[in-house]
């Protein structure tokens, strides 16, 4: 292939990248709830790219909370599809048991998003907890060297009626660099099918907890 057929190639396939944004960004989601500025927004004033996405949950919040509150690659996994997952864990494991001894998050907490190694990062990827508000949002920051680039991961639920929920999760990066943006462009139908898994793998785990296991007390 020469240059000129590379360079073209490279163009087209940028080109298809952008276009296709539109049907894997914001998954799940109504115009307003894309609009709507979420706690944790504030930390990236002026995101490069955000992507929010939703799922309506059989179950109340009670039943979801305890699920993304262990959260981790080192913790429960992700909840979402194996063979992705295994893209970021050595050890694979896609929990289906709430463990009380996951059931704390303080500010400052890390949460680990690829193991250290992972693609040449000596110390994996990780974020950190910005805020947690009970029963309502987890809301998760990176910033360099941990995490590759300025970065907020958040995570929002709201009853409907008392039997069922929605679940919004909120993604905003502040990038610097042409190369960072190509970067999140390229991998961003990967990144929205496994944050699309872990939302179904939420609501499969929520809806099947029985009422009496909900909501464990957090190990002391």
């Amino acid at each position: 292939m020469t240059r000129t057929h590379f360079a073209e190639a490279a163009v087209g396939g940028a080109a298809l990248l952008y276009a296709a944004r539109r049907y894997y960004r914001n998954w799940g989601t109504t115009k307003a709830e894309c609009r709507r500025r979420l706690p944790g927004d504030e930390l990236v004033r002026s995101p490069a790219l955000q992507s929010t996405e939703g799922i309506l949950i059989d179950a109340p919040v009670r039943a979801v909370w305890p699920w993304l509150m262990q959260l981790g690659e080192d913790r429960a996994g992700f909840y979402t599809y194996e063979s992705l997952e295994s893209l970021l864990s050595r050890d694979y494991h896609g929990d289906h048991a709430i463990r009380p001894e996951w059931q704390r998050l303080e500010p400052g907490d890390p949460v680990r998003l690829a193991p250290p190694g992972w693609l040449g990062r000596r110390g994996g990827v990780l974020l950190r907890v910005a805020s947690v508000v009970d029963k309502q949002s987890i809301v998760l920051c990176g910033t360099p060297p941990e995490f590759p680039w300025e970065a907020v991961w958040s995570f929002h639920l709201e009853p409907h009626w008392d039997d069922q929920c929605r679940l919004l999760v909120r993604t905003r990066a502040g990038l610097r660099h042409p190369g960072q943006v190509f970067v999140t462009e390229a991998a961003g139908p990967v990144v929205s099918l496994t944050v699309r898994g872990m939302l179904l793998g939420i609501r499969e785990r929520a809806e099947a907890t029985p009422v009496a296991t909900r909501t464990p007390e957090p190990a002391a």
